[in-house]
């Protein structure tokens, strides 16, 4: 589905052979069950165990004349069990085995997507201690503000990064249940020991309640994170974009020897794979609405979810893996250009200071709309001329009466709006 997609890990996880595989267990873990209640003889419960075997083409010739992929199913299974096999599926619907075995493939895709954000916030963690003291100008709104490091860019990513782990680690526990109550939830040709006794054996919790199938609540939620999780991605994506344009070329993602950028122009560089993260992004989004859209289900279950599901889940858990892959391959070998950023942080001529010099003004005794006024004109003037930000303030009538040379090379020190970088590396644990 995806092109040089290397992680296949997560793709065997939706695989029809994991699928079927996984409903296997759930069928025989619940002939074990009714074994410990004595409804099936043990001697059954062994050749159930040694004779259930998977054939998948066989399945798909079935369901092609049924149309019901579970009855498919549990068919093969009757013709390779035998006699035995009556005690297959007992007191069960589709959805006590569909739900509960796709919950614990989603808890499966999970546990991959954490190791995930482990990997690149290794990354992230090197990074921001690497370039720690890489002093570069802070934007808003696309325009120079403030210095900042690079390291507290990557510093500010690791910490979202780190929430986005807790994000994924409760998406995991809140799709961790299963349910095998009956048609409707009541349990009428089961019994709760049945659901409890599968569920701890494929390490889910029982739902405290269900209908035939498990709240899609939960499956939104799930979803959902995934869409955070990669708006996170797309986040961290888009800024190198904007860091590897031409008139920035402060950073920019990994470009090889042999990589071509433009089919028409040979000098091109273009952060082709961050921009491919930024539109995987919205797939995942997309993704989402859909989960949403399958809460409303009409009374006890109707089959709407079903085939959307089928979609969505596997290719937003596959589709996310991808793009950690891609991402931590961008991070690890970004390249950083220090030199630059002290080019671009120097262009404005000072202007960069604007906050601190009207602070002073203020503490000369103007009032804060006098000092904003003249540093204002000042930087209006630096903008539009050729002059420096002191220089404009040393020939402003009002600027030069109140601040000396001498003062604004003790304010204009970049190193001053730095000072209280460790704060954040002491409170985000990283040293």
């Amino acid at each position: 589905m995806i092109e040089r997609y290397s992680r296949p890990e997560m793709a065997k996880i939706w695989s029809d052979e994991t699928k079927y595989q996984t409903w296997l267990e759930v069928e025989v873990l619940a002939c074990e069950a009714w074994a410990e209640l004595g409804k099936i003889p043990r001697k059954a419960l062994d050749e159930i165990r040694q004779k259930a075997r998977l054939d998948i083409p066989r399945i798909l010739e079935i369901e092609a004349k049924i149309h019901h992929d579970v009855v498919a199913f549990t068919t093969q299974l009757a013709e390779v069990i035998g006699p035995a096999s009556k005690y297959v599926h007992m007191g069960l619907t589709s959805n006590d085995v569909v739900d509960t075995a796709q919950n614990v493939r989603m808890v499966k895709a999970a546990d991959l997507l954490i190791k995930d954000v482990d990997r690149v916030l290794a990354i992230l963690r090197r990074m921001a201690l690497e370039y720690k003291n890489t002093v570069m100008i802070g934007r808003t709104h696309g325009v120079h503000a403030e210095p900042i490091t690079f390291g507290l860019k990557c510093l500010v990513w690791y910490e979202e990064f780190r929430r986005h782990r807790e994000r994924l680690r409760r998406a995991r526990e809140i799709i961790r249940v299963g349910k095998l109550s009956g048609a409707v939830g009541t349990f009428s040709q089961s019994k709760p020991f049945i659901e409890e006794y599968v569920c701890k054996k494929m390490g889910l919790k029982p739902a405290p309640v269900a209908t035939q199938v498990v709240q899609r609540d939960r499956h939104a939620e799930y979803m959902t994170t995934l869409a955070i999780v990669g708006a996170g991605i797309e986040r961290i994506a888009t800024e190198i974009r904007h860091l590897q344009r031409t008139e920035v070329r402060e950073a920019s993602e990994p470009f090889g020897k042999t990589q071509k950028g433009s089919s028409a122009m040979p000098h091109k560089r273009n952060p082709e794979i961050c921009e491919r993260l930024t539109g995987q992004a919205r797939i995942l989004r997309a993704n989402a609405l859909a989960a949403i859209e399958n809460v409303t289900l009409w009374h006890e279950r109707d089959i709407s979810h079903s085939s959307v599901e089928r979609v969505i889940i596997p290719d937003s858990t596959i589709l996310l893996d991808y793009m950690f892959d891609k991402l931590a391959w961008v991070l690890d070998g970004l390249k950083v250009n220090p030199e630059r950023m002290r080019e671009n942080l120097e262009s404005t001529r000072g202007l960069m200071f604007s906050q601190p010099v009207m602070i002073a003004l203020v503490q000369k005794g103007l009032t804060r709309e006098e000092a904003y006024a003249i540093v204002q004109r000042c930087a209006m003037q630096t903008w539009d001329g050729k002059k420096t930000f002191k220089q404009n303030l040393l020939a402003d009538r009002e600027g030069r009466k109140h601040l000396t040379a001498k003062e604004l090379d003790e304010i204009m020190q970049v190193e001053k709006y730095l000072t209280e970088i460790e704060t954040f590396y002491e409170r985000c644990g990283v040293k």
